[in-house]
C-alpha cells in the first residue's frame, strides 16, 4: 500500500490555505514567550553563530560571551549517556514478544519470527543515519528541552530503509491535542528552486518562483510545512510562502503514520514545550559564566598593572609602553612612573567557582556514577548507583519511551512491513508487544534480578527440601530475559520436554 495518498481537496483550495496560516500563527505565538529563554540556554550551553530564534541573523559570534565551558561539557557528556543509556548503536536496544493475549503454545511458535524482525529493523537502524541524528536530538532535548526528529522513508533500492533528520528547534512550532500530546507540528523551510523541485518532485512551482529560481539558483524560498492528524491518519501539507499569488500549495497528502516524532524531557501542566536540565541550571551558569569573565579581567590587571604618574610636563602616559627593555623619561626629582599598589585581600572566588560547576554537573547528571579519579567502586555500590540513576530519570524515561521510543519503533515495523521484509503481524500489544532492551531499561529490572537471586541463595541454604519448590530452568529463562541475554542461547520449552 502507498504510504502517500493524496487529499481530494483541490490544490488551490484557498480556505484549506487560509486554515493553516492562521493555524500556525497562533501556533507561533504561543511559542514566542519561549524564545528568550531557548535563547539564553543555547547561549551558555550550545553556542553557535547564525541566526537564532528570532530570525534575525548575528553580527558577532555567540561563544565570545562565553567564559566557562563546565555547562558545554556537562551538556556534552549527558546527550551522548542518553544516546548509550536508551538507544546504542549496535545493540539490540529492542525486540518484540508474544503479547498476553497468546497461549504458550502461539507464543513459543511465533517467538522465532518475531526475533527476526526485531533484528531486521535493529539493521535497517544500524545502517542509516539514525545514530548520528538521534544524538543531535539529544543535544536539543538536554538544552531546549523540546527535540524533534524526522523518520522519512528511503528510495527502493536504497541502502537502508530509514532516513532520519533532527530539526533544528528555532524551525519548528507545536500544537497541543485535547491530551496533551503534541499533535500539529509546524515547520518554516528556507530551500532554493533545486531543493524545491527535488523535495516536492510532484508540486506545480509557480511561474513566478521558477523564474526567480532559475536566474538565481542560490535564491532561497521560504516554505511552510504541515503535520496535522486526521481520523485516518496525518495529513502533510507544504506551502510556498512567497508566491505572487498567495501561498502555494506545493504538497497535500496523507500518511498513515507520523514522519515527524516531538518529545520533551520534561513538562508542566500547561506547557506545550518541555523543559531542560539545563533550564533548571541557567542561573548557576550564568553566575558561573560572571564569575570567570571577573576573574580574568582581575588576572589582567595582575599581570599589566595599574600604574600612575606625575604630569610634570616630562612624561607623557601616551608614549609609554610597558615593554622589556624601554627607557622611560621623567623630570629630576619626580617620582616619574610608579604602579599603584593593590590592597591584600582573601580571595573567594575560586571557592564560589568550586560550588557553582558542582551544582551545575549535578543539575546536568554528570556526577551520577561518581568521579573516575575516585576509589574503585565495589559491584554492589555499582548496582545501587544504577538503580539511583533509574530512579532520577524514571520520569523522563518513561516519557521518552511514549513520545519517542514507542512511535519510532512502530513507524519503522510499519515501512518494514509495507516492504515485506517482516512478517505482516499486529504490533498492538495484546498480539504482539515491544520489548525494551536498553541499558536503562535494563537497570530499572535489577532490582528484580537481585531479589531473585536472593530468594535463590536463601531457597538454596534450606536443602533439599528448599531447592524442590524451584523450578530452576524457569527461574533461568526469567533471569535471561531481564538481563538481555539472547533467545538463541536458551532452549525452547518444547526442547526441554523432549530432553527430559
Amino acid at each position: 500500500m502507498n504510504p502517500l495518498k493524496h487529499v481530494s481537496a483541490a490544490p488551490d483550495d484557498r480556505a484549506a490555505r487560509e486554515d493553516l496560516l492562521r493555524r500556525y500563527d497562533s501556533a507561533r505565538a504561543r511559542r514566542q514567550p519561549w524564545e528568550s529563554l531557548w535563547q539564553d540556554c543555547y547561549d551558555f550551553a550550545l553556542p553557535a553563530q547564525g541566526a537564532g530564534f528570532t530570525g534575525t541573523s548575528l553580527s558577532v559570534r555567540r561563544g565570545d560571551r562565553v567564559y566557562d565551558a563546565t555547562a558545554m561539557d556537562a551538556v556534552d557528556q549527558l546527550a551522548a549517556s542518553l544516546l548509550g543509556s536508551l538507544t546504542p548503536p549496535w545493540t539490540q536496544w529492542f525486540g518484540f514478544r508474544p503479547g498476553p493475549d497468546l497461549s504458550p503454545a502461539q507464543a513459543a511458535a511465533i517467538a522465532p519470527a518475531l526475533e527476526n524482525a526485531g533484528r531486521t529493523l535493529r539493521h535497517h537502524f544500524d545502517r542509516s543515519n539514525f545514530s548520528v541524528e538521534m544524538h543531535q536530538c539529544f543535544l536539543d532535548l538536554v538544552v531546549g528541552g523540546t527535540a524533534c526528529l524526522a523518520f522519512e522513508e528511503a528510495a527502493p533500492g536504497e541502502f537502508t530503509a530509514f532516513r532520519f533528520t533532527a530539526i533544528p528547534l528555532a524551525q519548528i512550532a507545536l500544537e497541543e491535542g485535547p491530551t496533551g500530546a503534541l499533535d500539529g507540528t509546524y515547520r518554516m523551510l528556507s530551500l532554493t528552486l533545486g531543493q524545491i523541485q527535488a523535495r516536492y518532485p510532484e508540486a506545480d512551482v509557480p511561474s513566478d518562483i521558477a523564474r526567480t529560481g532559475t536566474r538565481d539558483p542560490q535564491q532561497k524560498f521560504s516554505v511552510m510545512e504541515s503535520l496535522l492528524p486526521e481520523a485516518m491518519g496525518y495529513r502533510q501539507c507544504a506551502l510556498l510562502m512567497e508566491a505572487s499569488g498567495g501561498p502555494a500549495m506545493l504538497r497535500d497528502v496523507m500518511r498513515e503514520s507520523s514522519p515527524i516524532l516531538n518529545f520533551r524531557w520534561m513538562k508542566s501542566p500547561g506547557d506545550i514545550y518541555g523543559r531542560s536540565p539545563v533550564m533548571k541550571a541557567l542561573p548557576d551558569i550564568r553566575t558561573a559564566n560572571k564569575v570567570v569573565e571577573l576573574i580574568l579581567k582581575n588576572a589582567s590587571i595582575a599581570v599589566t598593572g595599574i600604574w600612575q604618574a606625575d604630569d610634570d610636563g616630562v612624561l607623557n602616559p601616551a608614549n609609554i609602553e610597558l615593554v622589556p627593555g624601554a627607557i622611560i623619561p621623567k623630570a629630576v626629582g619626580s617620582q616619574g612612573l610608579k604602579a599603584l599598589e593593590m590592597p591584600a585581600r582573601f580571595d573567594v572566588s575560586q571557592l564560589v567557582l568550586d560550588d557553582l560547576r558542582a551544582r551545575i554537573r549535578h543539575a546536568l547528571l554528570t556526577d551520577r556514577l561518581g568521579q573516575v579519579s575516585g576509589p574503585r567502586m565495589s559491584a554492589t555500590e555499582v548496582l545501587e548507583r544504577a538503580a539511583e540513576s533509574a530512579l532520577l530519570l524514571g520520569a523522563t524515561y518513561g516519557r521518552l519511551q511514549s513520545e519517542l521510543l514507542t512511535p519510532l519503533i512502530v513507524r519503522a515495523h510499519a515501512i518494514l512491513r509495507r516492504r515485506g521484509e517482516i512478517p505482516d503481524i499486529a504490533l498492538d500489544g495484546r498480539l504482539v508487544a515491544i520489548d525494551y532492551r536498553s541499558p536503562l531499561a535494563r537497570a530499572q529490572g535489577q532490582r528484580n534480578v537481585q531479589n531473585t537471586l536472593g530468594w535463590l541463595s536463601s531457597v538454596a541454604a534450606m536443602g533439599a527440601q528448599g531447592l524442590a519448590v524451584v523450578d530452576l530452568p524457569a527461574a533461568a529463562r526469567a533471569l535471561g530475559e531481564a538481563l538481555g541475554v539472547s533467545p538463541d542461547l536458551m532452549r525452547a520449552q518444547e526442547e526441554k520436554s523432549e530432553a527430559e
